[in-house]
């Protein structure tokens, strides 16, 4: 099961006290979900999922909210690897002007390739979100209708996609009430808000109360951060431990030309202890080195020889090509 799944089935087993918070879940169920069936004389009120809990839902808004049967269709597709699609359809004509009427809820235009007898329920009314408990449940009924998650192990994406623009503004709205920066794209024919900050999603779990997802989500952020925290250290102390050693080569390198060319013996007391233990100990490091010396010095010491060793050393190699360039201007 998806984790888009395991939110909407958290989601489906809530059901608001209050009459009026049912209505605004309800009003954006049909809203985002929900069409108006005309053919003839005869008129039906339609509400299709693929998600079993989000028909259960559905069903008992319904019933608990107006007391009203409906009958229940189920197709399964052979293309879709046996998924199941729920239709529940009201018949009665006074049934639906009493939900439509309660929700808000007009009937909008039939929308361009879609069937004629078809036509999809209006932007609801303002007046159904007024309070900041129906907003709540409104943005869960959305989300129940038309929405969807990423597993949080593979990114960060909350979306809901919603047929018309006016529609996608309401909700936008809406969402952006609780401090969330909720942004729209457009995608083929319909339009999406989605949220892609993995904080913002926490925030928006929270509004639509599904508080055991919002904890897998934070155990999974945790996971990932400590996971990126150790990554960072690791990278900082390769990355150090590159430089030590490129550091160390230079040394070495410097007091071996040192000694090949001039030798140890001119070289003050302290300067020629620490460039023989330098090359009888070339993993060492600086704090180690000067734990060596008699008397011991501290690493800053020992950076200080190294230093004036390596001054040395450049030294004698400017010496040198001066001398070699005399030389050849000599001879020509």
């Amino acid at each position: 099961m998806s984790f888009s799944q395991d939110v909407k089935d958290e989601l489906a087993v809530q059901l608001s006290a209050a009459r009026h918070c049912r209505l605004a879940e309800l009003s954006a169920m049909l809203a985002f979900g929900g069409q108006v069936d005309r053919t003839g004389s005869a008129v039906s009120l339609r509400y299709q999922t693929e998600s079993t809990a989000v028909a259960r839902k559905y069903f008992t808004l319904i019933k608990k909210t107006f007391n009203i049967n409906m009958d229940i269709s189920i197709r399964t597709s052979i293309h879709m690897k046996g998924n199941r699609t729920y239709i529940l359809i009201i018949r009665d004509a006074a049934h639906i002007k009493r939900i439509l009427d309660a929700t808000k809820l007009s009937i909008a235009e039939a929308g361009k390739g879609s069937k004629a007898n078809l036509k999809e329920l209006g932007k609801p009314s303002q007046l159904v979100v007024q309070n900041a408990c129906c907003k709540r449940t409104f943005i869960r009924g959305a989300f129940l209708s038309s929405g969807s998650m990423s597993n949080p192990k593979k990114a960060y994406h909350f979306e809901i996609v919603v047929s018309n623009e006016e529609k996608a503004k309401q909700l936008q709205e809406i969402i952006q009430n609780f401090s969330i920066d909720a942004k729209i794209i457009t995608r083929k024919k319909n339009y999406v808000i989605y949220i892609k900050e993995g904080s913002q999603i926490v925030d928006i779990l929270n509004v639509m109360e599904a508080h055991v997802a919002l904890m897998n989500l934070e155990n999974v952020r945790i996971l990932k951060e400590m996971r990126n925290q150790v990554n960072r250290q690791v990278n900082c102390e390769a990355a150090n431990i590159s430089k030590t050693v490129a550091a160390a080569t230079k040394q070495i390198d410097d007091i071996i030309y040192i000694r090949d060319t001039i030798g140890f013996s001119d070289l003050a007391e302290g300067l020629e202890e620490i460039a023989r233990l330098r090359i009888q100990h070339p993993e060492a490091s600086l704090k180690e080195l000067g734990t060596m010396l008699t008397p011991p010095i501290g690493k800053s010491g020992v950076n200080h020889r190294l230093r004036k060793l390596s001054m040395i050393a450049d030294h004698i190699r400017e010496h040198k090509e001066e001398n070699n360039h005399d030389n050849e201007t000599n001879s020509n």
